[in-house]
């Protein structure tokens, strides 16, 4: 395996944007400004956006290699076939990997991003050196990625790490997939504003969601504001209970 690093392009496909960036080596070379999922409708108006871009990065680097996506959701490793996207309408049973490359002329990577980023973690950064890790991603939704015996684990259907998925209240709220308690239906970033909205109701303070976002109940907790410090107790205990699972499940460095 040739390890000589060559300027690639990375794709963060998130389901509110997607950002890319030029990297070579582990360095971050460039980061283009965000496309807005909203403004595309299905996936091939926003693969040409995406293919768009990578022509324009082009012509400011023109030894990029390779292009690499990470998509937030089940993706076939094998082929770069997306199988459905749990927070982005309309994404299924899509070639990604096939349709970006015809377009690109360029060699693409699609994987789950969560598993992109544990990878990355592993090979260059606070996980390098180790055997066995676990990766969380918070945004959107909930994502996982599980590093065992240092190689991915990635699971019969490709969706070992779905730790968004996993059960936090056998009685609580239905996940995508119809699983009871989902932990990414309490610690998304709109679930997290809509019970901070619900909790400051309940102290007779009426607050819009956009004042509610994660980052605004982070700065109001540090200020010292009780109720987004009991909104943040709450999304910490949610996560704790998932991971505490996972720590005695897998064991992990």
């Amino acid at each position: 395996m040739d390890d000589t690093p060559r300027t690639s392009i990375g794709i963060d496909f998130g389901g509110t944007s997607v950002k890319l960036g030029v990297c070579c080596g582990g360095e971050l070379l460039h980061i283009d400004t965000p496309i807005q999922t909203a403004n595309f409708h299905g996936p091939s108006a926003l693969i040409g956006e995406m293919a768009a871009r990578v022509a324009a990065l082009r012509q400011q680097y023109p030894d990029i290699a390779a292009i690499g996506v990470g998509v937030p959701g089940l993706v076939d490793f094998d082929h770069g076939f997306v199988h459905e996207l749990t927070n982005v309408p309309g994404w299924k049973h899509v070639p990604l990997k096939a349709v970006l490359g015809e377009k690109t002329g360029l060699p693409v990577t699609v994987d789950n991003d969560a598993n992109a980023m544990a990878y990355a973690e592993f090979r260059y950064g606070a996980a390098r050196g180790l055997k066995n890790v676990v990766a969380l991603t918070m945004g959107t939704g909930i994502g996982g990625a599980l590093v065992l015996d240092g190689k991915m684990y990635r699971g019969t259907g490709f969706a070992a790490g779905e730790i968004g998925q996993m059960s936090i209240d056998y009685d609580g709220v239905a996940g995508h997939y119809g699983n009871l308690g989902a932990l990414e239906k309490y610690t998304g970033n709109q679930q997290i504003a809509e019970h901070a909205v619900r909790r400051y109701a309940e102290a007779g303070i009426d607050k819009e969601l956009t004042e509610c976002s994660p980052k605004a109940i982070a700065e109001a907790a540090q200020a010292g504001d009780d109720i987004a410090r009991g909104v943040w107790g709450e999304v910490a205990d949610w996560l704790g209970t998932a991971l505490a699972n996972i720590a005695w499940l897998l064991n992990p460095d």
